[in-house]
């Protein structure tokens, strides 16, 4: 991916650590969007779950467990093991509510006359990844469904006479063309990091993407086993990133800083300062540290805070232009440096 490097660091972050939230990314169309974010799940290993289960549960975690998995733990029993792929999870304009939370299993009904739950697509979307594509023009409704389930890690459903809780744990991402329609500030406030991307406008990188895109046309095979090795070293940097994530610490007087911004901003909750918190360690254990510093701050503080302070459906979302002030007058650094930092080189 050439550029929109914003994008890809949010992404990866939110691989990284997924309690940071999810990732709304608006933009001009054209821009990669889609394309980067279904590449994603290519990153990431493959997990351990029960054979069989429609959740992917986790062998070991109650947390990620059906009610089924978990009971057949409790009698002593060892669920058999399978590997998957990260699951990703496309979410349709069109779908409805059922068909995403998971409904009465019809033909099990009329066979075999009983009730029983057909798994949605949140299910499906368990210890994965959930793509909304013009997550602007979705309903509402879904998007509140979506919304609960990912700050909750459940998905609860209550149909005819069938009661089914599930885990839902999944890193949600939405991309639109703003356009087209701005969400909610209530909603957007619920994303965990807001990206902007824009089209490149440097001759060289554009002559960049269309000779990429050519060498892919023309043998997407010998494409793909020239870039392997970078893609198999990036993999494993996620990896890694993910095992020391535990260790990193943030200092108090950070903490106290990254609060005092979005005071200064007037950021409602507190949904901003705890977001910031993770992403920054999320970057520190990405670069292999375990001290998070104050450029870190510097570099996921933007697209952390720029979508929480519309307070006007009819406003704009911001650029990012009132965090930086907001960041330097409290770090006491000068604007003309760049804090909006994200030269992050995905190669070293």
């Amino acid at each position: 991916m050439i550029g929109q490097e914003e994008m890809k660091l949010a992404l990866l972050l939110n691989v990284i650590d997924p309690r940071i939230g999810g990732v709304m990314i608006m933009g001009d169309r054209g821009t990669g969007k889609s394309t980067t974010i279904r590449a994603l799940a290519d990153l990431l290993p493959g997990i351990d779950v029960v054979a069989g289960d429609p959740y992917n549960s986790s062998p070991n975690d109650p947390d990620l467990q059906s009610s089924e998995v978990r009971q057949l733990v409790e009698d002593g029993a060892a669920p058999s093991i399978e590997q998957r792929q990260v699951p990703m999870v496309d979410l349709p304009l069109g779908a409805t509510e059922d068909r995403l939370c998971g409904t009465i299993d019809i033909e099990k009904a009329l066979s075999d006359g009983v009730r029983a739950f057909e798994p949605g697509l949140l299910a499906k979307a368990n210890r994965g990844l959930l793509y909304v594509d013009e997550v602007n023009l979705l309903d509402d409704h879904l998007v509140d469904v979506l919304l609960d389930s990912a700050a909750s890690g459940w998905n609860t459903v209550e149909r005819e006479g069938i009661s089914v809780r599930h885990p839902a744990r999944f890193v949600l991402i939405g991309s639109g063309n703003p356009e087209e329609g701005e969400l909610r500030p209530q909603l957007l406030d619920r994303f965990g990091m807001s990206v902007e991307v824009r089209t490149v406008r440097e001759a060289e990188l554009r002559v960049q993407v269309v000779d990429q895109r050519t060498a892919f046309d023309s043998d997407p095979d010998s494409f793909s086993t020239a870039k392997q090795v970078d893609q198999d070293s990036l993999q494993k940097k996620v990896i890694d990133a993910q095992q020391l994530l535990n260790e990193v610490k943030i200092d108090d007087d950070l903490r106290l800083s990254i609060s005092a911004v979005c005071g200064e901003l007037d950021v409602d909750g507190l949904r901003g300062d705890i977001v910031t918190n993770r992403a920054a360690r999320a970057l520190a254990a990405f670069e292999g540290r375990r001290e998070v510093s104050e450029e870190d701050v510097a570099r996921v503080v933007s697209c952390s805070l720029r979508h929480r302070l519309r307070k006007d459906p009819l406003e704009q979302v911001d650029s990012g232009d009132r965090v930086i002030k907001a960041f330097c007058k409290i770090f006491e650094r000068n604007e003309s440096n760049d804090v909006s930092g994200f030269e992050l080189s995905l190669a070293e």
